[in-house]
């Protein structure tokens, strides 16, 4: 930035500072270099459902910030996590994204470990007798995991809170759906966004950018009363919004959506979400359920992940009736997530150059409405685990 921006400084000097969020916070190295270490390493985050991990044995690879991990579901039925990489010569151990196998072989040296990380094989293992180096300790570095509500989530701190602690009530509007037992991915996609991560949990964040949307403003702002939408903050960062119905009928093309075809606990007109600090996003439209994540490859550039949720055992009538209502609103070629996702983007190219100096974060509504409160809270929390100020970082 070689120039001063006199307009956008009085207008950030009129706001109180819990109101606005200095531009730097998206484009600088150093900030995100903080952020990887103060909350990606140190709190919790969703990897997949349990339902892509359903048979013993069964296991997936995911790399997290740069970290290679293999996720799987052992002979106990327990999931486990572990860095996917050998304790011999440091290689990556598993190189497809998923399988079923009972034991973990390390292409380089043939080095072998179980389902519990163990390493149970050294080709020709007394020629280490001289070193003392001892099998027990070969083993694969596990990372903390938990599962919440049929969700899979890590953390790199082994001090971390419990999950159960860190997330509390937050998931209860999801509880007798998520609960149930009879829930299952039919859907996974994802896209690498030119854009800062929290450009991205923004838009899941942001309850104003409804108006951006066609198929919101025709099916939701209008469908009720706004002061009916309630958005209540909980501790850690999470939030949660809801008490308005969707209006499907008021969008040509959006079929109406049968209470038969609801998933468990849920209304076919229900909808309302949860946002869970820091990435993660989880939304209900009665039929389909979508979960969403963003992880960050650099301080510009961010990979989010979509999953759908749907019923176990649906017909194949059923299936493609799912799909339909899931993907109108969230699917590739959706009406929101390709809108979500230009808006991050756009944002980015915004903030890159400084010609964004802020973002106002101001909306006041009661914690009702379109009320920026989520926001503010989300923010809070950054600035809590980074010790940095969100208006001066």
């Amino acid at each position: 930035m070689n120039y001063e921006n006199i307009v956008a400084l009085e207008r950030k000097l009129s706001l109180p500072e819990t109101h606005f969020v200095s531009g730097n916070v998206y484009t600088d190295k150093t900030i995100f270099e903080t952020e990887k270490s103060k909350i990606f390493f140190h709190t919790w985050h969703f990897l997949c459902h349990e339902s892509e991990l359903l048979d013993k044995y069964d296991f997936r690879t995911i790399s997290f910030l740069g970290q290679p991990l293999i996720i799987i579901r052992g002979s106990d039925n327990k999931i486990r996590s572990f860095l996917n990489v050998c304790s011999h010569r440091g290689a990556k151990i598993i190189h497809s994204p998923s399988g079923n196998s009972k034991k973990l072989t390390c292409f380089y040296h043939l080095w072998s470990y179980n389902d519990r990380g163990e390493c149970t094989s050294i080709p020709r293992e007394k020629g280490y007798d001289n070193a003392n180096l001892q099998k027990r300790l070969c083993g694969l570095t596990e990372i903390k995991t938990d599962v919440f509500m049929g969700m899979i989530f890590i953390s790199f701190n082994k001090k971390i809170m419990p999950l159960n602690d860190f997330i509390g009530n937050s998931l209860d509007p999801f509880k007798d759906t998520l609960c149930s037992g009879e829930l299952e991915v039919f859907h996974y996609s994802k896209s690498t966004i030119k854009s800062n991560w929290k450009a991205w949990q923004e838009t899941n964040l942001d309850l104003y950018h409804e108006w951006m949307h066609v198929l919101l403003r025709k099916t939701q702002i209008n469908a009720g009363n706004m002061k009916d939408r309630k958005v209540k903050i909980m501790p850690n960062g999470h939030a949660m919004v809801g008490g308005l119905k969707a209006k499907y009928g008021a969008y040509k093309g959006i079929n109406y959506r049968q209470s038969s075809k609801a998933l468990p606990g849920l209304s076919s007109d229900d909808f309302f979400f949860v946002d869970l600090f820091p990435n993660f996003a989880i939304l209900a439209r009665g039929t389909a359920i979508r979960i969403d994540t963003v992880t960050p490859i650099d301080e510009n550039t961010s990979l989010v992940e979509w999953r759908g949720l749907g019923l176990r055992g649906d017909t194949s009538k059923d299936r493609r009736l799912r799909w339909k209502h899931h993907n109108q609103y969230w699917g590739p070629f959706g009406r929101n997530v390709p809108e979500d996702a230009f808006a991050a983007e756009a944002c980015g190219e915004g903030f890159i150059k400084s010609a964004s100096r802020y973002q106002i974060i101001a909306r006041e509504e009661n914690g009702t409405g379109q009320d920026d409160g989520m926001l503010r809270a989300w923010y809070k929390e950054w600035s809590k685990l980074t010790s940095l100020n969100i208006n001066k970082p």
